[in-house]
């Protein structure tokens, strides 16, 4: 595989990781309604790949409207 394809096919997971992960963030906030969400959520991303033996895991903040 050419370095070009990885780095391609790495950007395209990557964007699919964040639009999904921002689509849900915003319906589980949508879900609470206005009046009941907290100023700000913690969330946590584990990523893991067992072919090369990955465990890697984010943790952050999201300050909401």
């Amino acid at each position: 595989m050419s370095e070009d394809h990885f780095n391609l096919s790495m950007r395209k997971f990557l964007k699919s990781v964040g639009v999904t992960s921002q689509q849900k963030i915003e319906e589980a906030i949508r879900q609470l309604g206005e009046d009941q969400h907290p100023k700000s959520v913690t969330v946590k991303v584990h990523l893991t790949s067992n072919e090369i033996g990955l465990s890697h895991e984010v943790i952050g903040e999201i300050e909401l409207p």
